[in-house]
């Protein structure tokens, strides 16, 4: 009985593999492709995304470059208001391959901030 649970975990888990990694893809080619009419050029990259274990949620890790003068934090804001178009642009692409669309909910990856920082302090 133990096996079948492991067994069953392993295969949930890949299959969350499977849609997080699906998803990434998606979403990044829609970012990279609106960037230019919704995100004032900003370059905006799917760093990772998990996905809860019944779908229905997906956390989205994204760093951002921002240009033309603004902030990462403006971006940021223009990314959660058009959440619901890129939610929709997403549905268009994988609707044959998911059931049901996961929520989006978009978080800044600032690890390489982070690294950078590191490696500064390193440096000095």
């Amino acid at each position: 009985m133990e096996n079948i649970l492991y067994f069953c975990n392993l295969m949930d888990s890949k299959r969350l593999q499977k849609v997080a990694r699906l998803i990434q893809k998606d979403l990044g080619e829609i970012l990279q492709m609106e960037a230019s009419n919704l995100f004032e050029g900003a370059m905006i990259t799917v760093t990772g995304v998990r996905v809860s274990a019944d779908l229905s949620l997906a956390r989205v890790y994204v760093s951002i470059f921002a240009v033309r003068g603004k902030k990462v934090e403006e971006i940021f804001e223009l990314l959660e208001q058009k959440k619901a178009l890129v939610r929709m642009k997403l549905a268009q692409r994988v609707r044959h391959q998911l059931r049901v669309i996961p929520e989006i909910a978009f978080f800044i990856d600032d690890s390489l901030d982070y690294m950078e920082n590191i490696d500064n302090l390193l440096k000095s």
